[in-house]
């Protein structure tokens, strides 16, 4: 027997201890923090559905980054919200965009600040879906094409990283192609590789404006209960020429993060996603949690799963404890 000879306890007994014997650590330079850019001036918006989220003109967005780079958080990813949608997205690409606006002011402000972009056209078509639309079906090919161009103006603009969220066959290498045609080669690629169609995107579509208008995105993002198509879909934009991998969400679909990390030899990205983050904060506003501990746990078990970066709305709060 191996009690009491073996006591599990004596290394959780003091704080001093605990630290000591920790085997995951969450750091400040895991974490990039979304942030939603919108046209005006002045404009820093509550978004009702997410506490302690806003929506930010492009000068406001730049002292936000100050902020929460001061707070050190290392890097940012960037979402648009256009005036105007149409059925082709044409603000996906526009060189006087919203996102590629954003991402000049802040890089001129901020150099040193990692600056990620999220390419996709849901944002900016007026029907609400990730790519280009006949009928009722959205058309991978020639969604592609648009995508490729969307971050190639990023890349214009300064991004440090595009990372594409749409889930359209063969958009990475599309991607890697337009930039390597146009002398961006240094640019990497996030992958949004295993993004599952959740229930858990509620508030970001309320903050992104981003609802499809008809149908859903399920033709197209992956179905939540299979496991070993997210690794094959990981492995082909590998192969195309992702240089990160990102899982989405990151709470419920853990184990595919765990698989991700012993297969691949990359770093892995996990967004930590609105209804996640939301969930906690409603529990925390009845008192039924302590939303602190909570979020910082949520993000240890993401972590401790495999993610080296993790994309959370949380970041500036906690980075300061990290």
């Amino acid at each position: 027997m191996s009690f009491p000879i073996h006591r599990m306890r004596r290394l959780r007994k003091t704080e001093t201890l605990r630290r000591m014997t920790r085997e995951t650590r969450l750091s400040r330079d895991d974490l990039v923090l979304p942030l939603f850019v919108v046209e005006g001036s002045g404009v820093r918006e509550p978004v009702s559905s997410m506490p302690g989220v806003h929506r930010f003109s492009v000068d406001q967005v730049v002292e936000e980054t100050k902020r929460v780079f001061d707070r050190g958080v290392p890097a940012v990813i960037l979402f648009g919200i256009p005036d105007a949608k149409d059925a082709v997205g044409s603000g996906a690409d526009a060189a006087d965009g919203i996102v590629q606006r954003a991402v000049s002011a802040v890089k001129g402000a901020l150099p040193e600040l990692c600056v990620m972009t999220d390419v996709c056209l849901c944002e900016y078509t007026d029907h609400g879906h990730c790519g280009i639309v006949e009928g009722e079906e959205v058309r991978n090919d020639a969604s592609v094409a648009r995508l490729a161009e969307t971050a190639l103006s990023h890349a214009r603009a300064g991004a440090d990283v595009v990372a594409p969220s749409d889930m359209m066959d063969g958009r990475v290498a599309a991607i890697r192609r337009i930039l390597d045609e146009h002398a961006f080669e240094d640019v990497p690629i996030l992958s949004y590789a295993a993004k599952f169609a959740s229930a858990f995107y509620g508030p970001f579509r309320d903050a992104a404006e981003s609802t499809p208008q008809f149908g859903d995105r399920r033709a197209y993002q992956m179905d939540p209960p299979n496991r070993r198509e997210a690794l094959r879909e990981m492995r082909l934009d590998l192969e195309e020429g992702a240089d990160a991998l990102m899982v989405k969400p990151a709470l419920p679909y853990l184990d595919i993060l765990a698989d991700a990390r012993r297969e691949f030899d990359v770093p892995l990205a996990a967004y930590h996603v609105s209804g996640e983050y939301s969930m906690i904060h409603a529990a925390a506003e009845r008192g039924w949690i302590d939303g602190e501990r909570a979020m910082h746990e949520a993000l240890i078990a993401i972590k401790r799963a495999g993610a080296d970066w993790i994309l959370s709305y949380a970041a500036a709060d906690l980075a300061p404890s990290l």
